[in-house]
C-alpha cells in the first residue's frame, strides 16, 4: 500500500483549494455537518413541539408533510432544489445552501417524531401537575415537559448528526468540492491508488462519527451525574 499518493494530497483532501480558493475537502465537510446539524435540530425541535401540541387537520397536515420529506431521497431533495427552483421562480441557490437546506430539511423531519414521542412518553400526569400549580400549557412545556424530555431525546439527535456527517458526501452531485469530491478528483489524477485514498476518506468519515458519539456519550453522563445531584 503506497500512502504517498495521500501525504502528497494531504492539504487538498483536507482544505481544498483553500486559501487561494473557495474552502473545500474535509474543512468543507465539516461545515456542512455543523450547519445542517444545528439547522435540522432546530426544525426537528420546533416541528416535534407543534406535532405533539396539535390536533386534527394541524397534525394531519404535520404527519403528511413530513411523511414526505421522509420519504424523498435526499440526494433527489438535492437535485429539485438545485435545478427546479431556478426554473420555477427565477433565482439560483448556492450549492452549499442548496445542501445545507435539503441535509436540515430531511434531518429535521425525522428529528420532529423523535422529539414528539420524548414529549408524549412523559404521560399526562407530569401536564396535569403543572396545569394544577397555575401554570399555562406552554409554560408547563418549558418548565416541566421539555427538561425532561430532552435528555430522551439526546440519543436521537446524536444518530441524525452522524448520518448528515455521512449524508455530506451526497453534495458531490452538484459538484460541491466537500471530502468525498476532491477524493474522486485526487483518485482521477493519481487513477492507480483508488484503494489507499478511499480507505483514507472511510476512516476520517468514521473518525468523525466516532468522535460525535463520543463526544455525546459524554455529554450524557455528565447530564446524569448533574441531575443525580439536583436530586
Amino acid at each position: 500500500m503506497n500512502v504517498s499518493v495521500i501525504t502528497d494530497n494531504l492539504g487538498y483532501l483536507l482544505a481544498g483549494a483553500w486559501p487561494d480558493g473557495p474552502v473545500g475537502g474535509l474543512m468543507l465537510t465539516l461545515i456542512l455537518s455543523a450547519a445542517s446539524g444545528l439547522a435540522s435540530a432546530a426544525i426537528g425541535l420546533v416541528l416535534g413541539i407543534a406535532l405533539a401540541m396539535s390536533g386534527g387537520r394541524t397534525r394531519r397536515i404535520l404527519v403528511l408533510g413530513l411523511g414526505l420529506l421522509r420519504a424523498i431521497p435526499i440526494v433527489m431533495l438535492i437535485f429539485w432544489s438545485y435545478f427546479l427552483l431556478p426554473v420555477l421562480f427565477g433565482f439560483a441557490i448556492p450549492e452549499t445552501g442548496t445542501v445545507v437546506t435539503a441535509l436540515s430539511l430531511v434531518g429535521g423531519a425525522y428529528l420532529s417524531y423523535a422529539v414528539a414521542a420524548g414529549i408524549e412518553s412523559l404521560g399526562r400526569g407530569q401536564w396535569e401537575a403543572g396545569l394544577a400549580l397555575g401554570l399555562g400549557r406552554w409554560q408547563v412545556l418549558r418548565f416541566v415537559i421539555l427538561p425532561r424530555a430532552l435528555p430522551a431525546m439526546a440519543p436521537s439527535f446524536v444518530n441524525q448528526w452522524t448520518a448528515l456527517i455521512k449524508d455530506t458526501s451526497l453534495a458531490y452531485v452538484i459538484g460541491v468540492p466537500e471530502l468525498s469530491f476532491v477524493a474522486t478528483q485526487v483518485n482521477n489524477r493519481a487513477i492507480v491508488y483508488p484503494a489507499e485514498i478511499f480507505l483514507f476518506v472511510g476512516a476520517v468519515y468514521g473518525g468523525l462519527c466516532l468522535l460525535v458519539d463520543r463526544f455525546a456519550t459524554r455529554l450524557a453522563g455528565r447530564g446524569g451525574r448533574k441531575r443525580r445531584a439536583a436530586a
